[in-house]
């Protein structure tokens, strides 16, 4: 955004979030959903009819690489770390295991349960880091390991062979997703052998999330 002082005072933090929704090309409910907050909401704050909180600013911050000083007071650039090569987006780690529970997991991304955050070249804008328990997945993912995801907004355009998240109304899973006979069904498999393959409705699936990256690590101490 670039306006003279007199412009940018005033200018004010919702119309800052307007302009990150506009150079993200993402709806605001889209947004809402990145940031792990009501969409109804989200329009709310940036109408004017509940303020733009500190904490709101914060989620945004953390979930999307935004600078809070930009946010707050119009200082510094909208997405500070874009000036720094080969370094990707500050993605935020959540307390959640991925694979133990039902819920939709949009639906339990809030900012109290943001445990830290990361950045690595091959993380993306809008990737969120949880954790995966059980070994149905080893050698390729390590029970504890954390892995990066980002929701697939349509269910039915899959990349075939590609690790997911995996949402059902009685489970979550993390597989690799490939073909079935049969087009209206999806084969999940494991990478341990131990465990044999599942074959499961596209209509029964709540969700995808495809893994983005897998940060398998070791305590040595």
């Amino acid at each position: 955004m670039n306006m003279d002082s007199t412009e940018e005072d005033r200018v004010t933090p919702a119309d800052r979030i307007r302009f990150i929704i506009k150079k993200l090309g993402i709806t605001q409910k889209e947004f809402a959903r990145r940031i792990g907050i009501d969409h109804t909401n989200m329009s709310k704050h940036i109408n004017g009819r509940l303020p733009i909180t500190e904490g709101l600013m914060n989620r945004i911050a953390v979930a999307l690489g935004v600078s809070k000083s930009w946010l707050a007071e119009g200082k510094d650039v909208p997405f500070p770390k874009e000036s720094s090569p080969g370094r990707g987006a500050v993605v935020p780690i959540y307390d959640i295991d991925v694979v133990a529970g039902t819920e939709e997991l949009s639906q339990i991304f809030t900012e109290e349960r943001i445990i830290g955050q990361i950045s690595l070249p091959s993380l993306k804008r809008g990737d969120v880091i949880v954790r995966v328990s059980g070994d149905s997945m080893t050698p390729v993912i390590l029970p504890g390991a954390y892995i990066s995801i980002n929701p697939t907004n349509d269910c039915r355009n899959i990349f075939w062979g590609q690790i997911y998240v995996i949402v059902m109304e009685d489970y979550r899973l993390v597989k690799y997703v490939r073909r079935a006979d049969d087009e209206e069904k999806i084969r999940l498999v494991s990478a341990n052998s131990d465990y044999d393959d599942m074959i499961v409705d596209r209509a029964d699936i709540k969700a995808l999330y495809l893994v983005d990256a897998i940060i398998n690590y070791q305590l040595r101490c």
